[in-house]
């Protein structure tokens, strides 16, 4: 289950963040193989003075279309498997809503399995000994 934060500027259209937040998911899905159902997005749309970037850090040029994908999931996937899923969102986000590869930054924050709970006070990813 990864929980997804999208940080962009206020002002984009319903449609514009919804087809961010669904390239995201398939991309996830096809390279992650997060299940379908499996989504959890948190949409941060932030003022111009609150959304502070370089435009060209590293060589990569940023428009004020700039979108910050933070992406917190385990830490069971491979190198390659990330770099499969930025190219995927940056395909999908250039596809629909129209984004500019340079404009789609993704971030993975990776942890353990036992700080996971879905609810109920459980560690999700952990299985209870059996009882005796």
């Amino acid at each position: 289950m990864p929980l997804i934060h999208i940080s962009l500027l206020k002002g984009k259209s319903r449609e514009h963040i919804r087809a961010i937040s669904d390239g995201v998911h398939r991309a996830l899905v096809e390279t992650y193989k997060v299940p379908a159902d499996d989504r959890f997005h948190l949409i941060h749309q932030h003022e111009r003075d609150d959304l502070v970037y370089d435009p060209d850090c590293l060589g990569v040029h940023r428009t004020d279309d700039v979108v910050f994908i933070h992406i917190v999931a385990g830490n069971w996937r491979d190198t390659p498997t990330k770099k499969a899923l930025y190219r995927a969102i940056a395909d999908r986000l250039s596809k629909d809503p129209g984004l500019r590869r340079e404009d789609v930054q993704v971030i993975i924050s990776s942890n353990e399995r036992d700080e996971w709970s879905f609810g109920n006070g459980v560690a999700s990813y952990i299985k209870e000994p059996e009882p005796a």
